[in-house]
């Protein structure tokens, strides 16, 4: 805890931390703030009253850009107009001033946690796919969600297997052995840093973190030589971090299940959710069973644990789409289907859903062709539809069924349908 009365303790940013401390945040014209807990569980406190000057920062600011010069377990990552990040020993810090930013900001973040796969208590038929047959994964995750954390461990995981891994880092700041060496940008590019490391030869690369169009490249080029790859994402659900692999034509659809084959979602610090991609030559689920014409490469993506579809991601009309099987499609060798057929009025009708910019369709397929449906977001009725003779129902986006439907779909509500009266 900080002084009140102390100001020299301000030149000095272990007096901000304690055994509890993730983050300290200090802002011109503010009192200083932490981050105190760990992932998950956290709040942030005010650890003084007095206000911060732009001087005393100022000064921080060069003593921390000084002790990185001097310091051989330390660096600076970047430094820019008005920007610089610093790994300090194990803190990495960010700062801004003007012109980047209004005010003048120091932001030290340090690990608290450092755990070993087995902390995280993962099921057996896990820890064989990661062990013997993952070699394309994504952790993805909300900022301080834990994703760094189980991607380290990954990493010491691989490497006390024999393998030879290496990360890829823009701040290095992940906690690992001494035997994985840690690599950064060179000369500012992350595509120049992996063709180094090709001729290096490892087995298992981990990349923290994708943000840019450059990163996925990036990785998908490692993966696509063979290199087992472990990349960090930001996003809020699996699905969310697949279909940043897919924005703007990063990784071709095709490519997605030898590129990433597996995602872990980490939320609160712990595996929340497992997903495995492949790819069928197949008819997506909803057109109907008859429709050859209609076949096409499909990825499924499906909950691992289970083995129940979730989505399947195909091209339709010169668009990819990722749509929702809504109820889930369990895997053939598990004996369970999804119910279809004609039915009578109030039966369930199974549906796909995809959008694009201009519409909404709704896949039940030609068995449900020429009859009236309605369609419900968990339990609230949202309108009925008449499904055409090709087996969907097209609504424009801008109208009011059309913009309900999206919105409950985005907000994670179960859609459903069934046959009107």
């Amino acid at each position: 805890m900080v002084s009140d009365e102390d100001s020299e303790e301000i030149l000095t940013l272990k007096a901000f931390f304690d055994e509890h401390t993730m983050s300290v945040h200090l802002v011109e014209n503010n009192p200083p703030r932490a981050k105190r807990g760990e992932p998950g569980n956290w709040e942030l406190v005010e650890l003084s009253d007095r206000i911060l000057t732009y001087l005393e920062l100022d000064t921080l600011a060069e003593a921390i850009l000084e002790t990185a010069e001097n310091d051989s377990n330390s660096f600076i990552e970047i430094e820019e107009e008005g920007a610089a990040v610093v790994q300090m020993r194990n803190f990495r810090i960010a700062i801004a001033r003007r012109p980047f930013a209004d005010k003048m900001e120091i932001s030290a973040i340090r690990p608290i946690v450092k755990l070993s796969l087995e902390d995280y208590d993962l099921s057996p038929k896990l820890m064989k796919r990661l062990e013997a047959r993952a070699e394309g994964i994504l952790v993805s995750g909300s900022p301080g969600s834990g994703k760094s954390t189980f991607a380290a461990a990954l990493a010491e995981f691989y490497s006390h297997k024999g393998n030879v891994v290496k990360t890829l880092e823009q701040p290095r700041d992940l906690q690992v052995e001494e035997a994985i060496v840690q690599y950064s940008p060179l000369d500012g590019s992350m595509e120049k840093a992996a063709d180094v490391l090709l001729l290096v030869r490892p087995d298992f690369v981990i990349y923290d973190e994708l943000r840019k169009n450059s990163d996925f490249q990036a990785y998908s080029d490692l993966r696509s030589a063979g290199v087992g790859m472990v990349g960090v994402v930001h996003a809020g659900s699996a699905i969310d971090a697949l279909q940043r692999l897919l924005l703007g034509g990063r990784v071709e659809l095709g490519q997605v299940p030898s590129t990433v084959d597996t995602i872990v979602h980490i939320e609160d610090g712990r595996v929340a959710k497992v997903s495995a991609m492949s790819l069928k030559v197949k008819l997506p689920t909803g057109m109907g069973g008859t429709q050859r014409d209609l076949a096409r490469p499909v990825v499924e993506v499906r909950d691992f644990e289970r083995g129940i579809l979730e989505y399947e991601m195909f091209t339709f009309g010169g668009e990819k789409v990722v749509v929702p099987v809504r109820g889930g499609v369990v895997h053939a060798e598990r004996g369970e289907r999804r119910p279809a057929g004609r039915g009578v009025p109030g039966e369930t009708v199974p549906v796909s859903i995809s959008y694009s910019k201009k519409k909404v369709t709704i896949y039940t397929g030609r068995k449900y062709s020429k009859q009236r449906i309605e369609i419900f977001a968990d339990d609230s009725y949202l309108f009925t539809t008449v499904v055409g003779r090709n087996g969907e129902s097209s609504i424009r986006i801008k109208t009011r069924q059309g913009s309900n439907l999206v919105d409950a779909m985005e907000e994670g509500s179960n859609i459903t349908a069934k046959i009107a009266e």
